[in-house]
């Protein structure tokens, strides 16, 4: 499926679909617990149908009703192996996630994926599972699934490990709390530190006690904690909140995003106070759970220290592809640092961005450790065909790119359909607020 974006004004409300950090930890929380839980605001894209799918494999039971709440009776004390391997499809978060929690359990199992999965690298979590005795191994001879590997581990071990994929540690965070003992972990590079704070709140939630110190180094989960079911809402997704964030800002539009989650366990809301040191006019009303977004001013780096805006990704990895459209239309000089996360997710993010927006005319160079996008404004930048490397957020940071251009220019998305990967029905919710994107 191609999509194609021109110059369009937006207004109006709208509102992005619920997190999938959140509801694919619910899940799998909900899949541990005893009882049947209770998911509302669910986000139903693929990566969370495929966790739904997963879990079922091991002993629990979705039910998805109308959509609006999932209900999830969950295996608790018989949460078992699968009796094939578990596919992930294209999801990492589940594949990192629900592997240490199988790994708890006595016997060997495999875990593959899609295309896309299966070019990402999983040494680190191999290793983490051979340190804690569960001797793990990539099935094609290199370090990206399919993988296997045979437990119980064992939490009398130490675990030290970079940490710089936040995910597996999170799994790790999950799987204590059914171990007999206190895991400890070291981690020696700790990145996208949000998310492991989203996930002690999740553990804190269901009464499994969590120790995280100040710089992230340090771990420990203590269990065995049998938990209930519970019922909780998931708040909405801050990475889908940035592309009609940028949108607005790059269109010279005016909209209102409701539904806004201000409770502080997305990293990615980090995005409104990095425009914002830019001359972005948004309003966050934190009490209304509204963000208020006016585009039209320009956006400069010119007053800040030394005339260049740095932004440090690790703490929000997922945030480069919006924010790199963003910086395109900004004028001076933007410097993302700490980048190396942001090659290891669907694709190298940064490699892909440099290519396709190098295609409409942006001036941004890769130096390895850093991204530096030469803004002037969007004045260089024209239409074209790009491709999106079914990578989702791809998808939606170029397609909004489409909607600040100069009359007369397009920009065509390739591939553009896995924008439902976390944002289901994209085009048509931002259509809705007069988008006009096209899809052929």
């Amino acid at each position: 499926m191609k999509a194609v974006a021109k110059k369009s004004v937006l207004s109006g409300h709208i509102t992005v679909p619920g997190s999938k950090s959140h509801t694919i930890r619910a899940l799998i929380l909900a899949a541990m617990a005893e009882g049947t839980s209770h998911i509302s605001n669910p986000l139903p894209s693929n990566d969370c149908l495929s966790t739904a799918a997963a879990v079922r494999k091991v002993g629990a039971d979705v039910d998805f009703g109308n959509g609006d709440v999932w209900t999830v009776r969950g295996a608790g004390s018989k949460l078992h192996l699968p009796q094939d391997q578990i596919d992930v499809g294209n999801s990492g978060s589940l594949m990192y996630f629900l592997c240490p929690v199988l790994s708890t359990l006595k016997g060997e199992c495999t875990f593959t994926g899609d295309e896309s999965i299966c070019r990402r690298p999983v040494n680190h979590l191999i290793d983490a599972l051979c340190q804690l005795g569960a001797n793990g191994k990539s099935l094609n001879g290199g370090a990206t699934p399919p993988f296997s590997f045979c437990g119980p581990i064992d939490v009398n071990k130490k675990l030290v490990t970079e940490g710089a994929l936040s995910q597996y540690i999170s799994g790790f965070m999950m799987a204590s709390s059914r171990l007999n003992g206190t895991l400890e972990m070291e981690l020696t590079n700790p990145k996208e530190t949000p998310y492991l704070t989203m996930t002690k709140l999740w553990l804190e939630s269901v009464g499994v006690p969590v120790n995280i110190s100040p710089d992230f180094k340090k771990i420990s989960v203590s269990g065995p904690v049998p938990f209930k079911a519970f019922d909780r809402a998931v708040p909405s997704d801050w990475e889908g909140v940035a592309f009609p964030l940028v949108a607005a800002l790059i269109s010279g539009s005016e909209i209102t995003i409701d539904n806004v989650d201000g409770s502080g366990s997305q990293g990615d809301d980090k995005i409104v106070e990095v425009l914002q040191s830019v001359g972005a006019d948004i309003k966050w009303l934190r009490d209304e759970e509204k963000l208020i977004v006016r585009g039209g001013r320009k956006l400069s780096t010119k007053n800040l220290k030394d005339g260049k805006l740095y932004i440090d990704m690790s703490s929000f990895p997922d945030a480069i592809c919006a924010l790199a459209v963003a910086a395109c239309f900004m004028e001076g000089e933007v410097i993302f640092t700490d980048i190396d996360i942001c090659r290891k997710k669907e694709t190298d993010r940064i490699k892909a961005m440099v290519s396709e927006l190098t295609k409409l005319g942006a001036h941004l160079v890769d130096e390895g450790e850093r991204l530096v996008v030469y803004g002037d404004g969007g004045k260089s930048l024209h239409g074209g065909e790009v491709e999106s490397y079914k990578d989702h957020r791809i998808v939606m940071s170029l397609a909004c790119l489409g909607l600040g251009l100069a009359e007369g220019h397009n920009v065509t998305v390739k591939d553009a359909e896995w924008c439902s990967v976390t944002f289901p029905h994209f085009f048509e919710v931002m259509n809705k607020i007069g988008a006009g994107f096209e899809v052929e």
